[in-house]
């Protein structure tokens, strides 16, 4: 990590919603996802907010060699977002605890704002967590 991982940084990150963040797209081989309306998927919605803090903090660790990891979400998902329109996440580093990364995240549609809360992640060496990975993996 570097000396420049302090609370306060702020990154606004931009997507355009395609049919494949839809929810009937979150899990193809669910009936009941598929009957579903064609809206921003909620998971889908959890993975935006995810990429624009990963975007935020990638300046101020060691990526590659660095990364962070998920480690709690608690967000609102207030509106539906019909394909075509572009999203738009806003994020703040609010916390940063030795490797524990705290976040403000927002959410808008050019409409609604459609997302508020708090995201937590975790720095990682990430050749000492895909060892893990594997030595859990191979036990199971």
């Amino acid at each position: 990590m570097k000396d420049s991982l302090k609370p306060g940084i702020r990154y606004e990150h931009k997507f355009i919603v395609p049919p494949t963040k839809t929810v009937p797209a979150l899990y193809p081989e669910a009936d009941e996802f598929i009957a579903m309306p064609e809206v921003f998927a909620t998971g889908f919605l959890v993975g935006f907010l995810e990429w624009a803090c990963i975007k935020a903090v990638n300046p101020h660790i060691d990526w590659p060699l660095e990364q962070t990891v998920g480690t709690h979400i608690d967000v609102s998902h207030l509106a539906a977002t019909p394909p075509g329109l572009e999203v738009t996440a806003f994020v703040e580093l609010i916390a940063v605890e030795g490797k524990r990364l705290v976040f403000s995240v927002e959410a808008h549609d050019g409409v609604d704002l459609i997302s508020k809360g708090k995201h937590e992640r975790f720095v990682i060496n990430k050749e000492k967590f895909d060892a893990k990975v594997s030595a859990k993996k191979n036990s199971a």
